[in-house]
């Protein structure tokens, strides 16, 4: 009977996945673009004000982005669910939730909100690791700020690649964040409240790979533990 508690023992461990980790200088993806999901409750701006504005430091700006975005009006239609999929290249640059794109502006803007989801790269639970770092703005919430201040979140993202035991690999991105509220004014003194997103990708790759102790670890184990129990029973 002691044996066979023994052989399981080992059995387990042999099926365990364990997860290493090691950071490296490199970029780990193909390519010079980043798939971005944003999902943003404004409790108190209508659906029809709201979009998205795409700028970075090799010139891009876009204003009134409207591919793969989708708004669902809430609280009588006075209210909005922002979310929008898009891209971002691999350099310094931002991701704003504004009206800078409407023909028309509310009489008083509130960019007051609630982050239901803001993730980057690949959507993967990993196993064993931080769930909260790929998607750390989840929850945060605005409600109580003043309605017509901006909302300013200085992102610092982290490639992270997760490679299974099956192989299959996934590109995600870790982020740290600071926040800050402000008033901002535009032309003619008139307040435009927005909600900024600043990011910066840096040169550390953190790379996570499951792992499973090979087989002849297993059969060495189990005969190793078989010859001690041997020899202690014949004692």
């Amino acid at each position: 009977m002691f044996i066979f508690f023994l052989l399981i023992s080992e059995l387990s461990s042999f099926l365990t996945t364990d997860i290493s980790s090691h950071l490296y200088v490199d970029d780990p993806q193909s390519g010079d673009k980043v798939p971005v999901l944003i999902s943003v409750e404004l409790p108190k701006m209508k659906c029809e004000y709201i979009g998205l504005d795409i700028q970075d430091s090799m010139g891009r700006h876009e204003v009134g982005f409207v591919d793969n975005t989708d708004k669902v009006p809430i609280n009588d239609g006075e209210g909005c669910i922002f979310t929008s999929s898009f891209k971002v290249n691999k350099v310094p640059g931002n991701f704003h939730v504004s009206t800078h794109g409407s023909r028309e502006q509310p009489l008083k803007p509130d960019m007051t909100h609630i982050i239901k989801e803001l993730r980057i790269g690949d959507r993967f639970q990993a196993p064993n690791t931080e769930a909260a770092a790929f998607n750390a703005l989840e929850g945060q919430s605005t409600v109580e700020k003043n309605g017509l201040s901006s909302h300013d979140y200085v992102m610092k993202i982290v490639p992270t690649v997760y490679e299974t035991i099956d192989g299959d690999t996934k590109y995600m991105y870790q982020y740290t964040h600071a926040y800050k509220d402000y008033i901002a004014y535009g032309h003619g003194q008139r307040v435009m409240p927005a909600i900024w997103f600043r990011y910066e990708l840096t040169p550390i790759t953190v790379k996570y790979t499951e792992e499973r102790k090979p087989f002849y670890h297993f059969i060495t184990m189990v005969t190793k533990n078989t010859i001690s129990s041997s020899l202690c029973v014949s004692f």
